[in-house]
């Protein structure tokens, strides 16, 4: 149960994230962002994730857990561009962006789904 718990944090984490994301879109906050090693997701991805999934009985956790790396990273990527639109003045292009974050935003969404199901 405790492992449930733990990925349903992550996935928490990651929402929190967009949520900080969407409003400072919208003007509504400061968020700046951070690295993809440097948000809770990221340090467990980086850190302790690698050998809490290889304790995970079942083999196809390691293969969904790697694959999370490349869309998180690009996740951080879009989110810095979002906000740089913004800054620069450009909403639709902020927007368009956002949409595209939001699209990836689902992608790691259910991978976390799934290791959760896996535990």
């Amino acid at each position: 149960m405790a492992k449930k718990a733990f990925f349903m944090m992550r996935l928490n984490d990651h929402i929190q994230y967009l949520k900080k994301m969407d409003a400072t879109l919208k003007g509504e906050g400061d968020f700046q962002g951070t690295s993809h090693q440097d948000c809770k997701l990221g340090q467990w991805l980086h850190k302790d994730g690698p050998t809490e999934v290889g304790a995970m009985e079942n083999s196809k956790a390691k293969e969904v857990f790697d694959s999370l790396y490349e869309p998180h990273e690009r996740f951080h990527l879009l989110g810095k561009e979002a906000l740089e639109k913004k800054q620069a003045g450009d909403k639709a292009g902020a927007k368009t962006v956002f949409t595209e974050l939001h699209v990836l935003s689902n992608t790691l969404t259910n991978k976390l789904l799934e290791l959760d199901g896996m535990s």
